[in-house]
């Protein structure tokens, strides 16, 4: 529960750094993030926010009322603190950058973010999921006679969403290190023309 509270901070700084935002669309921009199995409630939302408020993280201002309601609109915004504390997870890059929600909220502020830094993360997740896709081909290969046909689909879908992941790794590695082209400092490589799948 920390790690995942620690997670939506740093999305909340790096969202907040693109301007000041209210509640309801830093929730909105926050769901698009983490992704649609994912969905982040206001129950989570709002008790990072008042412990990012006490740590001087962000500062609320209040917007103009909305036409529906006498109350004014609560808007956040990041501090000074706050711009040094994201820089400072921006830079981490251990195990915990790794993993699949740290990961995704890292890669999506990936263009503030140093080019050795980018590349220790993104060579950190590769490890990690060449791991993770070892061991389940591992388990495959042994619980193939043991399961039934749709579990046994299951977890090749599995190895196949991993070595997915794994080859647009190897691709965003190779474009960091000048292997993929030229491009703009901070700007993604051009997609893969083949099939993900290929």
């Amino acid at each position: 529960m920390a790690r995942r509270a620690e997670t939506i901070e740093l999305a909340v700084l790096g969202l907040l750094h693109e301007g000041p935002m209210h509640g309801y669309e830093l929730r909105k921009r926050l769901n698009l993030m983490l992704g649609w199995g994912r969905v982040l409630s206001y129950g989570s939302l709002y008790p990072t926010l008042k412990k990012m408020l006490r740590g001087n993280l962000i500062e609320e201002t209040t917007g103009s009322a909305p036409t529906t309601s006498r109350r004014p609109r609560i808007v956040y915004q990041v501090t000074e603190t706050g711009t040094r504390e994201f820089e400072r997870l921006m830079s981490e890059v251990g195990p915990a950058a790794w993993e699949d929600d740290d990961f995704g909220i890292r890669f999506a502020f990936f263009g503030r973010t140093d080019m050795e830094i980018r590349l220790r993360v993104l060579e950190g997740r590769r490890i990690r999921l060449q791991e993770r896709l070892d061991r389940v081909q591992r388990e495959l290969s042994m619980t193939e006679k043991e399961v039934d046909r749709y579990a046994a689909e299951l977890q090749r879908h599995g190895v196949e969403s991993v070595e997915r992941e794994v080859r647009w790794l190897s691709d965003l590695i190779n474009a960091e290190r000048g292997l993929g082209g030229e491009r703009e400092a901070g700007e993604p490589p051009a997609p893969r023309t083949s099939s993900p799948g290929s």
